[in-house]
């Protein structure tokens, strides 16, 4: 396959360079230090399997999307509907959309401003940018994919390429079960600047994991949706199978970037504000995440 990666951050890379070291076409979309590294020297993929560098295209414009089968739509969630724009013009009618963000509504919001096929994903990988052109992984890598014409196919060269893949009808729930979990995790991390497996250590700190997950079962209850798993278990296996791992919100705190907040606890309070459904646990930790990206700015 011919494949575009939009937004070329961590998890972009991963799973793009997965793609291009079975053979796949890929073309990295992102900033130009990564692009530059990347044609200087390849992707370096620092995983837990291999430590490699490996050849592929890079490039600073979304014109590179232009002939993609597939394009792996990475970019962070408060930039979706920009990039969507930025795509546009270069898509064909049957390149299928892949949505690999945090947040649960980005494909339905890439919907509405595209006519290309589209598929929410669920992505399941702990990875970093380490440098320019330097991706590390930390653990995990696989994906649910929700059907959509080129779904398949798509997946058949993820398995190929060594990524776990299902194709699920009930994607909508596992990404609510990923949210809760990302509501439970993302924000302690950045305002402690803790890996998950030292947060856990901090008093009290399960205690508020579970008023946050009671916030967020309420509000998912209310609004239909059937989560996926055990995701009260799930949050304190991670401690365990990633205990090395800073959030992505905690990374961009310290990078002094935007933080995705406003799609994942932020998100919950909205929704919970909607159905009339109390939580003070998330719209702490939102505010408070808020502050901290305001005073980055200041500093800034």
């Amino acid at each position: 396959m011919t494949v575009a990666v939009m937004g070329a951050g961590a998890v972009g890379c991963f799973f793009g360079g997965m793609l291009a070291r079975a053979g796949h076409d890929v073309v990295l979309i992102g900033r130009p230090a990564h692009v530059d590294a990347i044609r200087a020297h390849g992707l370096r993929m620092d995983t837990r399997m291999f430590d490699e560098q490996v050849r592929l295209r890079a490039d600073t414009e979304a014109s590179a999307a232009q002939g993609a089968d597939v394009v792996l739509f990475c970019v962070k969630s408060t930039d979706t509907v920009a990039a969507a724009r930025e795509l546009e013009p270069f898509l064909g009618p049957d390149t299928l959309l892949l949505s690999l963000q945090n947040g649960v509504d980005n494909a339905e919001r890439l919907r509405e401003v595209l006519r290309q096929p589209v598929s929410a994903a669920v992505v399941y990988v702990a990875t970093e940018m380490a440098g320019p052109g330097h991706v590390k992984h930390h653990g995990r890598g696989e994906l649910v994919i929700e059907p959509a014409p080129g779904a398949e196919r798509v997946a058949q060269a993820f398995v190929a390429s060594g990524v776990a893949v299902e194709i699920s009808d009930n994607v909508r729930g596992a990404l609510w079960s990923k949210l809760l979990i990302n509501c439970a995790y993302n924000a302690l991390s950045a305002l402690s600047d803790q890996p998950y497996g030292e947060l856990v250590k901090g008093e009290g700190v399960w205690t508020v994991m579970d008023q946050l997950l009671d916030e967020g079962h309420a509000v998912a209850e209310a609004d239909g949706v059937r989560l996926v798993g055990d995701v009260r278990e799930a949050v304190r296996k991670i401690a365990v199978t990633m205990p090395g791992q800073f959030s992505s919100t905690a990374q961009d705190l310290r990078r002094g970037k935007p933080t995705e907040i406003d799609h994942l606890n932020g998100f919950l309070v909205r929704r919970g504000e909607a159905l009339g459904i109390p939580v003070p646990a998330n719209r702490v930790l939102h505010t408070l995440v808020r502050l901290a990206e305001l005073g980055n700015e200041e500093a800034a």
